[in-house]
C-alpha cells in the first residue's frame, strides 16, 4: 500500500488543479455534454511525464466504457484499468479466487466489493512499480461502499483524488441488443459486435444508429460468445447495476465531479462529441499533427 500512497502524492499538484477547474463548472457538469459546452475539465499538460489523469468511467454493462476509456487512455498516455478485465484475468488463472468468481459470473451477479478492491489494489501496486502516472478506471467504483471508501482513504490509502467521473448513458433496449451482439475471437482475443442497430426517433426520443463492429475475415470462423451474454443474464446485470450504482452517481454529482454523456450513436458519432465535452478535440488534433 505504500507504493499506492507514493503514486497519490505525485498526483497531488495536478489533482488540485482539477478540483479548482471543476468547482467553477459544477452547475453544468451533469447536463448532456454534447449540448453543454460550458463543462471543461482541467487543461492537460503538454509534458506527458508530468501529467496525472485520475478519471473514472461509469455506465451500464455493454454501454461502451471499455471502448471509450481505451481510446482516451491511448490519447492521454495513461493506463486503462478495467475491473472486468481484472476479473477475467483472475478467472483464467489458477488463483484462489478463480472458482468463486466463475460461479458469480455464471449467475450474472456482481463481484463483491472485497474481491474487486483486492484485484484493483494489486493492479495499482504493479502500475506504480512500472512508473504509471495516473489511470482511467473502468467499472470501479460500482457501489456506494466502493465510492465512499475510495473517497475517504479507507481502502486504497490515497488513490482517491478522482478528477472526473464520466457517466455514459444509453437506452436499455439498445444496451440489450449490443450485449447480445458481442463476440470474441478465440485466437487473437479481439472484441467485435455483430449487432446492427437502427432505431427510429419516436415520442421525443432521438433515433440511434450503431453499425456492427465486424471482425476481419481471418477471425470470422473463430468468433465465440461470452458465456454471460445471454438475455436473462444481461437483463439481470442491468437491473442490479441500476439499483446499486444510482447512489454512486449521486455521490459524485454532489461533489461536482460527474459528467453525464448521452451516447448519440456509435463510435463515429459519439467519439468527437465526447472529446468536445472533455475539451480534448484540439488536443487530439495536436497529437495527430505531431505523429
Amino acid at each position: 500500500m505504500a507504493a499506492i500512497t507514493r503514486l497519490a502524492k505525485r498526483a497531488f499538484v495536478v489533482s488540485s488543479l482539477a478540483r479548482r477547474c471543476l468547482s467553477s463548472s459544477v452547475v453544468n457538469c451533469h447536463a448532456p455534454p454534447h449540448d453543454a459546452t460550458s463543462f471543461r475539465p482541467f487543461p492537460l499538460r503538454e509534458d506527458s511525464s508530468k501529467r496525472c489523469v485520475q478519471w473514472v468511467f461509469l455506465g451500464c454493462p455493454g454501454v461502451g466504457k471499455g471502448t471509450y476509456a481505451s481510446r482516451l487512455s491511448n490519447l492521454l498516455g495513461v493506463p486503462h484499468i478495467a475491473t472486468g478485465d481484472l476479473v477475467r484475468d483472475e478467472l483464467t488463472s489458477s488463483g484462489p479466487l478463480s472458482s468463486q468468481l466463475s460461479e458469480i459470473v455464471k449467475q450474472g451477479q456482481l463481484v463483491s466489493d472485497e474481491i474487486i478492491i483486492s484485484l484493483l489494489s494489486k493492479r495499482l501496486v504493479a502500475g506504480e512499480a512500472k512508473g504509471d502516472l495516473g489511470f482511467i478506471l473502468d467499472g470501479f467504483p460500482r457501489t456506494i461502499k466502493q465510492a465512499v471508501s475510495f473517497f475517504t482513504l479507507e481502502i486504497l490509502e490515497g488513490v482517491t483524488d478522482i478528477d472526473l467521473v464520466i457517466n455514459l448513458k444509453l437506452r436499455e433496449d439498445v444496451l440489450l441488443e449490443k450485449c447480445l451482439g458481442r463476440r470474441i475471437c478465440n485466437q487473437c482475443g479481439g472484441n467485435f459486435n455483430v449487432a446492427s442497430i437502427n432505431i427510429k426517433a419516436e415520442n421525443g426520443s432521438p433515433g440511434i444508429i450503431m453499425a456492427p463492429l465486424l471482425p476481419p475475415e481471418n477471425c470470422i470462423s473463430k468468433l465465440i460468445t461470452r458465456s454471460d451474454d445471454t438475455e436473462a443474464v444481461v437483463k439481470e446485470r442491468l437491473r442490479i447495476y441500476n439499483e446499486m450504482t444510482q447512489p454512486v452517481e449521486e455521490f459524485y454529482r454532489s461533489r461536482g465531479k460527474l459528467l453525464e454523456f448521452n451516447l448519440p450513436g456509435g463510435i463515429p458519432e459519439s467519439w468527437p462529441k465526447l472529446l468536445h465535452a472533455l475539451n480534448l478535440d484540439d488536443y487530439e488534433d495536436k497529437r495527430s499533427a505531431a505523429a
